[in-house]
């Protein structure tokens, strides 16, 4: 139980840095990028494809964010330019990849088996194992981020992106190009996608082309199970509440993988089990229940307050 725990905790962080993507886009910026799905494996596959080549893999991961960088431009190019709504130019983006990525990658899939990583050169550089290597290159990365991110929110700039995303025709009135904000809150969101395939392509040790499918759930998974536990007062606090709700997602579904048992009604004996085909539904369930939290506590409030008038 401890080694599912301790895996369910690294993959958490290194997952937290594509939820935390997924956050400037969903909570900063106010639009729904689906674009992730396959800027995911975007990262993944130019990633994997200098590493199988005998590239550095702290090179391979700088190449994965300048990827993600332009398929964020190429998206806030057709959203901000051509003024195609931002749901289908995050569709045409991701099925642009998809084709993208396996030209990358030339194949369905790439392995890393027993060729260096960042977790192998940091593993051998402080003697650590496996697990700790993932952990530790994890936590670097994620700090990493949420303090760089965090600096550039609360520069000039960086309120101009955040005030876009709370009120974009009050901005705009103010002087503020709003489609530049769009394109550098898309470009640095999906430059953190790009980072985060990569780091997860060399902790699976494959790159697939089917990678990508679900990250925007997961994401989002991660970033509401964060602020509804974990809590939200500013951005510093919101980005860490994704960190750690992150964790806490990896957690859940390792510990929903493990339900196998039986019951028996009227003479026949039941299996319950979860299958790992099932976590898709099963991430579905936690995002939907926990977007309408709000609407459920809202009819609840409702209730008490009528039954207190009635009596």
């Amino acid at each position: 139980m401890i080694d599912i725990l301790i895996s369910a905790v690294s993959l958490g962080i290194l997952w937290a840095i594509m939820a935390i993507g997924v956050f400037l886009t969903f909570r900063i910026l106010d639009i729904a990028d689906l674009s992730c799905e396959g800027v995911f494996p975007l990262g993944a596959a130019v990633a994997a494809k200098m590493i199988s080549q005998n590239g550095d893999p702290f090179t391979a991961c700088l190449a994965a964010i300048g990827a993600g960088v332009l398929a964020g431009l190429v998206t806030g190019i057709l959203h901000t330019k051509l003024k195609i709504p931002i749901l289908l130019s995050g569709i045409l983006s991701m099925t642009a990849l998809y084709s993208i990525n396996l030209r990358i990658m030339g194949k369905a899939n790439i392995s890393l088996l027993r060729m260096e990583t960042v977790y192998s050169k940091i593993g051998n550089l402080f003697h650590l194992s496996d697990k700790a290597s993932t952990i530790f290159v994890g936590l670097i990365f994620a700090i990493a981020v949420i303090i760089l991110l965090w600096w550039f929110l609360n520069t000039e700039l960086g309120y101009s992106v955040r005030a876009t995303g709370n009120n974009v025709y009050m901005i705009r009135a103010m002087g503020v190009d709003t489609d530049k904000m769009f394109m550098i809150g898309l470009i640095i969101g999906n430059a953190m996608i790009g980072l985060a395939g990569a780091l997860i392509a060399q902790n699976q040790s494959y790159a697939d082309i089917g990678m990508g499918t679900g990250t925007i759930v997961i994401g989002l998974a991660s970033v509401i199970i964060g602020e509804v536990l974990f809590g939200k007062r500013n951005v510093f606090q919101h980005m860490v509440s994704i960190l750690l709700g992150s964790i806490a997602y990896r957690i859940i579904i390792s510990l929903v993988l493990e339900i196998d048992f039986k019951i028996k009604i009227a003479g026949l004996i039941i299996p319950i089990s979860v299958e790992p085909t099932d976590l898709k539904l099963f991430t579905s369930v936690i995002v939907a229940f926990a977007l309408s939290l709000p609407v459920i506590k809202q009819l609840s409030a409702g209730k008490k307050a009528s039954k207190t008038a009635k009596s």
